[in-house]
């Protein structure tokens, strides 16, 4: 049941929970495995967000420049420091790249050793699919901060009560980072058609009407509870916790894909790789 809110309106609550496998050997050598936190074949499910991988490295990964198009990456650094074609991301940090009409782009670690990941791909608007590339590095020092009793929010896109990000959306995705102390409370705003999830870094929460308790190695689904209006989003530290919020609205149009790239139809795809092969991708430019 949905229960209702007097002052935000219909309050969120946790649909779905999913416990996620142990790591598995990834694709960039030995020193790599990743957990599969959403999977491209789940995209009716998860639109906007069509694939989201939890790397851990421990050493030197193998790998080098790659293409993408058709969609933006979101990539938060979880532990550690890894440098791009054009500087470096320190812990915490976020980068927001736009693939859009095509790029090659590398990234790695600044040293080996250890170094936890987190990439998101994020669906574009049909309408900006082919939007020219370009990205924007997002410091964590910089970040917009809403401060409540035993509670910090920080924005790396989107909103939380009167604190709102800089960050520049094709879709209006809120990307948020919790700390809760131990009983503290927060509630946030997200419109009633948001898909969102949580993911737990750190402890422990209790989440929505029915205080459902969510951990690391879990996965969290919001229901989905219309659209029009908004919805209010309830989260309480069981523990001192760190939790990351993603939410953004469905763009409802079917996707193909083929490794690395994105499309609307199956030419699309055949288009893309065309114009890789023949050499047309360079570097974005910051946004």
């Amino acid at each position: 049941m949905t229960l209702s809110n007097a002052r935000h309106g219909v309050e969120r609550r946790l649909e779905r929970i999913i416990d996620l496998p142990a790591p598995v050997q990834g694709q960039f050598g030995p020193a790599h495995t990743v957990v599969p936190v959403i999977q491209p074949e789940d995209y009716a499910l998860s639109d906007p967000f069509i694939l989201l991988m939890d790397d851990r490295i421990d050493g030197q990964p193998i790998g080098g420049p790659h293409p993408h198009a058709g969609f933006e990456t979101v990539t938060l650094v979880v532990k550690g420091g890894m440098s791009h074609d054009s500087g470096r991301l320190g812990e915490r940090d976020v980068q927001w790249m736009t693939a859009g009409s095509g790029v090659i782009h590398g990234e790695g670690l600044d040293r080996p050793g250890e170094a936890r990941i987190l990439q998101l791909w994020l669906t574009l608007p049909k309408a900006r699919r082919w939007v020219p590339a370009s990205y924007q590095d997002i410091s964590y020092a910089e970040l917009p901060v809403r401060r409540e009793p035993g509670v910090e929010v920080r924005l790396y896109s989107g909103s939380s009560g009167e604190v709102r990000s800089p960050t520049q959306n094709y879709v209006p995705v809120t990307l948020a980072e919790f700390l809760l102390e131990p009983g503290a409370t927060v509630e946030h705003d997200l419109p009633h058609a948001d898909n969102g999830f949580l993911y737990v870094l750190e402890g422990e929460l209790a989440v929505g009407p029915e205080a459902r308790a969510l951990r690391p190695g879990q996965v969290g689904w919001l229901d989905r509870p219309g659209s029009g209006g908004d919805s209010t989003l309830r989260l309480t530290g069981t523990t001192r916790a760190r939790a990351l919020l993603y939410a953004g609205p469905p763009q409802r149009e079917p996707l193909v894909s083929y490794g690395p790239f994105i499309g609307d139809t199956q030419a699309d795809l055949m288009r893309v790789m065309d114009e890789y092969r023949a050499g047309r991708y360079t570097h974005p430019p910051r946004r």
